[in-house]
């Protein structure tokens, strides 16, 4: 897929972890783990803007396209 969600390293930078992160944003850790491991069909905007305030980032900063 030529766009990916990379939350791995923005984890890292914040010393978030993924279990905290998906409580704070509401939603469980597996679908967390689905966007962090590109197996998401889609991202509904509410759960981007939740990663965005908590993470404190722009769109830009998770989501990135790489060509095929």
């Amino acid at each position: 897929m030529p766009i990916r969600i990379q939350l791995d390293r923005i984890l890292a930078e914040k010393g978030i972890t993924q279990k905290d992160l998906a409580e704070k944003i509401g939603i469980t850790q597996a679908n967390l783990n689905i966007l962090k491991t590109g197996k998401a069909r889609a991202v509904r905007f509410t759960t981007l803007e939740a990663l965005c305030r908590e993470l404190d980032c722009q769109p830009g900063d998770i989501l990135v396209f790489e060509e095929e």
